[in-house]
């Protein structure tokens, strides 16, 4: 089901926006406030997982659209989330190994949209992100999408790193992108699949580094040594395809 972005503004709007099931992104409240209505809504938000962040009033003013914000502003997602199984169901119908994407401190939404139609057109099973320190599905990652939320879930998990850890007993391997690992064309990347990217300047935390099986590097050959994160996760995500769809004679993964 799809839902437009939004900005919910007003504690009233906000805990009637919760209880209607909405699914809200970001929240945003006036820093030292802890009267009834808001203190409702921080517990609703914590239930629901929502990322908190205490502001000013100068902030609020300046987010706000209608200037009746009463402390509180809330930022809806553009489109519902998935669930981390209905991604493994959608290969198991198809048949096919899964291939999923792992998105960690992405917090450019065009970035974002752009990752989403390359996993789509890859024909990844899904795109899994963190709650915090990233950006959500807001309409400017949906317009960079160009579409493709339509047609592939995303999920948001609170622990990347835990979810790795869980989608592993599924007997998926997972690779991360890390410019010093080993070069993607020696690397055995057939079978059930996690990419993990992360941001062009953080790049993948350390603790998603870790829980991973391998890591792979791009070859380049300019002076400058990264890549814009949607264009890395294109390069790996096509070496993935060339070799499930030819059974690309890549030595096993250490």
């Amino acid at each position: 089901m799809r839902y437009e972005e939004f900005t919910i503004e007003g504690r009233n709007a906000v805990i009637e926006a919760y209880r209607a099931g909405r699914p809200i992104d970001r929240l945003f409240l006036l820093d030292g406030c802890q009267d009834g209505p808001v203190l409702t809504i921080r517990k609703e938000a914590k239930k629901k997982g929502t990322p908190i962040k205490f502001v000013t009033r100068e902030r609020l003013d300046q987010m706000s659209e209608t200037g009746r914000h009463q402390g509180v502003i809330a930022y809806a997602a553009a489109y519902e989330y998935a669930g981390v199984e209905e991604m493994l169901e959608a290969a198991r119908q198809k048949g096919e190994p899964p291939f999923l994407f792992l998105l960690d401190n992405i917090e450019d939404p065009h970035n974002l949209g752009a990752i989403i139609r390359t996993a789509h057109l890859a024909g990844a099973h899904g795109v899994i992100i963190p709650k915090n320190r990233a950006v959500g599905l807001t309409a400017s990652a949906a317009k960079a999408s160009a579409g493709a939320l339509n047609y592939i879930p995303v999920a948001r998990v609170t622990n990347l790193s835990k979810t790795i850890e869980e989608l592993k007993k599924e007997g998926i391997w997972f690779v991360c992108a890390d410019m010093d690992g080993t070069r993607m064309y020696d690397l055995d990347l057939k079978g059930p699949i996690g990419l993990v990217i992360g941001s062009e300047g953080e790049g993948v935390g350390r603790l998603v580094r870790e829980a991973c099986d391998m890591t792979a590097s791009i070859p380049m050959k300019g002076r400058i040594n990264s890549l814009n994160a949607s264009v890395a996760a294109g390069v790996l995500a096509y070496e993935i395809v060339r070799q499930r769809l030819n059974g690309a004679d890549a030595p096993a993964a250490n």
